[in-house]
């Protein structure tokens, strides 16, 4: 794996190395400089937490999100028993890099940070240079773009085709990877991707990890709508934890817990052990320049925590209550031209309109009339006109109206052009 040369991993001078060995030796160290104002009973009584500036997080909250890991299975169902019945243990480790073979998470292979929005920054930095490029869906939400732009990294889209159900266009992403002078270093893979709702499906995993280990490409893996399944196929699966090529997991409770306001959010580093090693020597490097999460945060992760299962239940309620309710309107409105497509999971689903209806003009009466505001196909780069994105997250009752006045409007627009 080649990482990018923006990051300064050059040996530590002589001092430093002593640093470490002192510590690796449990031999405690007074800092002459030490500027760390909680280490000398300065900080303010509401925040009075000893800050430990570990690049990665606190050990502590990573040892919590492990566990916390550790008991979660691909249905996105906790178990509430002890690691050793859900995951095998940690059997093998590699001490020059603390790298874990097994299947176990360990928390020194977690890096907390705000957002997965800094995660995404974080990993371009780590494995593009400026001008070099990243594999993003199309459709696909316009943050990977946004993100990358600011970093100097080019995003190439990569085809999603829906047949009945969304599908990766491997062919495609297999010429764009093996086309040198795109200088690829990253394939994004949301798993549901946003809007599509589709999951990464068995056949496609396995052709994208063999391609990405063979061209040398990690993949950043956006799995922060996976608990979330709706109308899903057998067999999906986390690309977290996967070993046969670097991979880079993103999560976070803004999704988990239905709270955008809990800024936390994880990369989960996995893949052949070598990669792994190289790859958190220079992400600690950025993690230092940022600074970790701090203690008015991370002292409440275990609260956090302890409701994450309730919460993603709570949603996971709703969102599917909403679709069935979806389901019923359309095969009951009379002469129902407007279609949903299936999404397997995630907490959006897009409505098919006739293409003849202009995506704006639609939007605009929407506002006009009833003071709707709708996210049309376009913004997600969907291939042609006539998509709308319908979020499954509104009180029942609401979902219910916002439904049947997009339905009542796109029959108005037809009756209008019709009578044109």
């Amino acid at each position: 794996m080649k990482f990018s040369s923006r990051v300064d991993v050059s040996e530590p001078n002589p001092i430093i190395v002593a640093e470490r060995d002192a510590l690796a030796c449990n031999i405690k160290l007074t800092k002459l400089n030490d500027s760390n104002p909680t280490s000398h009973n300065l900080a303010p009584i509401c925040l009075s937490s000893k800050y430990v500036a570990d690049p990665r997080g606190p050990i502590e909250t990573r040892k919590m999100l492990a566990d916390f890991i550790n008991k979660r299975d691909n249905r996105g169902i906790y178990s509430s028993e002890s690691n050793a019945n859900t995951k095998s243990e940690v059997i093998i480790k590699d001490p020059s890099c603390s790298a874990y073979c097994a299947s176990a998470l360990n928390p020194e292979n977690i890096y907390v940070l705000s957002s997965t929005s800094q995660a995404y920054a974080w990993l371009m930095m780590l494995l593009c240079d400026a001008g070099d490029a990243v594999l993003a869906p199309k459709p696909g939400y316009p943050l990977v773009e946004s993100i990358a732009r600011l970093n100097l990294v080019k995003t190439i889209p990569y085809s999603l085709r829906y047949d009945g159900s969304w599908t990766i266009d491997l062919a495609n992403v297999r010429s764009l990877i093996e086309d040198k002078s795109n200088n690829i270093k990253a394939l994004v893979l949301i798993n549901p991707n946003n809007p599509t709702g589709s999951y990464i499906k068995m056949q496609e995993r396995e052709v994208l990890l063999e391609l990405c280990h063979k061209h040398g490409i990690a993949i950043i893996a956006d799995e922060v709508f996976y608990d979330y399944s709706l109308e899903p196929f057998d067999f999906n699966a986390r690309l977290a934890g996967e070993t046969s090529t670097l991979v880079f997991a993103l999560d976070g409770f803004s999704k988990m817990l239905a709270a955008p306001h809990a800024k936390v959010g994880w990369i989960e580093v996995s893949g052949p052990v070598d990669d792994v090693c190289e790859a958190k020597k220079r992400l600690d490097v950025i993690a230092d320049d940022f600074l970790p999460i701090g203690a008015t945060v991370s002292d409440h992760i275990h609260e956090l925590l302890d409701c994450a299962c309730e919460q993603t239940n709570k949603v996971r309620s709703r969102i599917k209550s909403n679709l069935s309710t979806l389901r019923k309107t359309l095969a009951q409105w009379p002469n129902c031209c407007v279609d949903a497509l299936r999404a397997e999971g995630g907490w959006n689903v897009l409505l098919r309109v006739p293409s003849c209806i202009d995506d704006d003009v639609l939007a605009l009466r929407l506002i006009r009339d009833y003071k709707l505001v709708s996210q049309p196909g376009y913004y997600f780069d969907m291939p042609n006109n006539g998509y709308l994105a319908l979020s499954l997250l509104p009180e029942p009752d609401q979902f219910s109206n916002n439904l049947k006045l997009t339905l009542k409007t796109v029959d108005t627009l037809l009756n209008e052009i019709i009578r044109d």
